[in-house]
């Protein structure tokens, strides 16, 4: 396997980002080693959090809420994923597989002996996270789910396979805002429905294209593909600085490979062979009953969150609010360390928003 390594040069004095690197190697599967970036920061006995980024995303997006978490006396370490950041990069996008990316995560926490573990899982780093959580669930203590989901294909007919593979073929590689106008044209605010629920509506007729094959799309084919550009658009405040940051570990075009393939992995056709391993992380995810929080943006949709909060045990059981309560302060370093945009959804039911609040501190330092 071919594996490219950004210069370190290109990560000199990025804003915001004083911490030292740290690496560890896992097996390409191949015959070879790739090289794991992570964060590992606070007192080595403080209440382990694991932050897993998304796609196209690296360590760097959790910068603003390390020293926080720190500073209540957690020990926080955040991973770069295979092909992100300042881990390793394999040069092809074949190189790439959901499985591959879950045995690497299971090597990264081996390696490094970790247990007791409250994983925050954000965004495409959610399917990788959970399905670890599903295959190792002793080595975890609770699971923050954030602006994330765990797609299944539930209830699509295997014969509509080849109909959704021609949807996404004939789908045009749009720019990053024309492609979020195109897939948000027709969706309803007020009935937002989970990617799998997109493509239950799309092989019955109901819905021309599920608005997720654009941002594939993008990601595949559109030319001009710039990490730092998109995340820019996603946040409400992104400095020149903070944009040349997130750009940072693709300095060219066959770097790239593995953040452009990502969306693809997810398993969401009915035909897909990686679709039974999610299918089977639900069912054991289903008897998971420990604490299990979903925090979603305001301009995110729902319907995942509902999801989760419907068939978690814990994610609305209110037995866990009694074990919640020593979160304020915690909070409010969320809060104030640059997640002011989220609006957390702690969806415990029979509980008002107030006491909902007041829980997270004690869900993430509180056993």
């Amino acid at each position: 396997m071919k594996v490219l390594r950004t210069p370190d040069n290109r990560f000199n004095d990025l804003c915001g980002f004083p911490f030292n690197p740290n690496y560890t190697e896992v097996d390409d599967f191949e015959g070879g080693a790739i090289r794991m970036h992570y964060i590992d920061e606070g007192p080595s006995n403080g209440e382990l959090i694991i932050c897993m980024h998304g796609q196209p995303s690296w360590s760097y997006s959790f910068r603003k809420m390390i020293s926080p978490l720190t500073s209540a006396g957690c020990r926080v370490i955040v991973p770069d994923l295979v092909g992100f950041g300042r881990s390793d990069k394999p040069s092809k996008r074949s190189d790439y597989s959901v499985s591959r990316h879950v045995n690497w995560f299971k090597q990264f926490i081996n390696n490094l002996s970790l247990k007791n573990i409250t994983i925050l899982c954000h965004d495409w780093g959610g399917p990788i996270s959970l399905r670890v959580v599903a295959e190792n669930p002793e080595k975890f203590s609770r699971v923050i789910a954030t602006n994330t989901g765990f797609p299944d294909s539930r209830g699509v007919p295997l014969e509509k396979s080849a109909l959704l593979r021609k949807l996404l073929a004939d789908t045009p590689a749009l720019s990053f805002l024309d492609m979020i106008k195109t897939a948000l044209k027709n969706e309803n605010p007020k009935k937002p429905r989970t990617m799998t629920e997109q493509t239950q509506d799309a092989a019955s007729g109901r819905d021309p294209r599920p608005p997720f094959m654009y941002w594939i799309r993008h990601c595949d084919a559109f030319p001009d593909f710039d990490p730092g550009d998109i995340i820019s658009h996603w946040v409400n405040e992104c400095s020149a600085e903070e944009k040349r940051a997130y750009s940072a570990p693709f300095p060219s075009e066959e770097f790239m490979q593995g953040a452009r393939e990502f969306p693809s992995l997810i398993p969401l056709f009915p035909d897909d062979p990686a679709l039974s391993d999610n299918r089977a992380a639900w069912e054991k995810l289903r008897t998971f009953k420990k604490p299990f929080l979903t925090a979603y943006s305001d301009s995110e949709s729902q319907a995942p969150a509902i999801q989760f909060q419907q068939e978690i045990p814990y994610c609305s059981d209110p037995i866990i609010k009694a074990k919640l309560f020593s979160g304020l302060k915690l909070l409010i370093s969320f809060l104030a360390s640059g997640f002011n945009n989220i609006i957390w959804y702690l969806f415990f039911k029979r509980s008002s928003m107030i006491l909902e609040l007041v829980s997270l501190y004690l869900f993430i330092v509180n056993k």
